[in-house]
């Protein structure tokens, strides 16, 4: 006989990243506004937790500049329920209305894209990260990796997975945030997942220590996991002041 309520058994969690293109100073007010003010708000009011808000490092001197906007859910249907539930908010909509009732000759961005993931196997739930340092100097650092075919790049997440590549982040306190399983974008077949660092000296000290592991060499020398990536992205960010970590 099994005890259900004696094992703690965790579902794997859907995460959502709206991706942000802005050009100028006068889109990201309006975009900072409506995230601080009207949706991270919104947010906090259905008890949702652990929203992440980035902008990348190379916003500075980038024409294309991002936001990225991490959300986790339980489930698809959470997150078509919120759409719904948003627009009937009356505090959302209020506080929202510079960003929702913009004209269209002032638009609040040149794009926008939603990313949707199923979290792995073996990280189902989103850490939030154990850094110490001063927030502004926290580092976040965003993974893509492409794969040729779908074979392959379930031979990727198996690596992560089964391989171990996951433990060994854990073992290295790379503190990550979470590994996803893109199952709706513009790209795919791809993973992505996110670490995060005290500054940059430590996140380079952590890669260094990375690829020095033995660990690391020993699953990255393996027939097995061979050319299962052909396009890897690497964003480092900051997180936005009002980002919940």
């Amino acid at each position: 006989m099994f005890l259900l309520s004696s094992v703690r058994i965790f579902a794997n969690e859907i995460y959502e990243i709206t991706v942000y293109h802005f050009k100028d100073a006068q889109q990201e007010i309006i975009l900072d506004t409506y995230l601080q003010t009207a949706y991270l708000p919104a947010l906090h009011r259905k008890d949702k937790e652990s929203i992440g808000v980035f902008k990348p490092i190379a916003n500075d001197t980038a024409s294309d500049k991002i936001i990225y906007v991490i959300v986790p859910f339980k489930s698809l249907d959470e997150i078509l329920a919120l759409q719904k539930s948003l627009s009937k908010d009356a505090i959302y909509t209020e506080a929202g209305k510079g960003y929702l009732t913009v004209s269209y000759q002032n638009p609040p961005y040149t794009r926008m894209e939603k990313i949707i993931l199923s979290a792995f196997e073996l990280s189902p739930q989103m850490s939030t990260p154990r850094l110490h340092s001063d927030k502004k100097d926290h580092i976040y650092e965003l993974r893509s990796y492409e794969s040729p075919t779908e074979n392959y790049y379930v031979n990727k997440v198996k690596m992560f997975n089964a391989g171990g590549e996951i433990a060994i982040f854990k073992k290295l306190n790379f503190n990550a945030v979470f590994y996803g399983d893109v199952i709706a974008g513009s790209r795919m077949p791809n993973l992505m997942y996110m670490t995060s660092f005290e500054n940059m000296e430590d996140r380079d000290a952590h890669w260094k220590s990375f690829t020095d592991d033995a660990d690391v060499k020993k699953l990255f020398a393996m027939d097995e996991y061979k050319n299962n990536v052909n396009k890897a992205d690497i964003i480092l960010m900051h997180a936005t002041s009002y980002s919940d970590y």
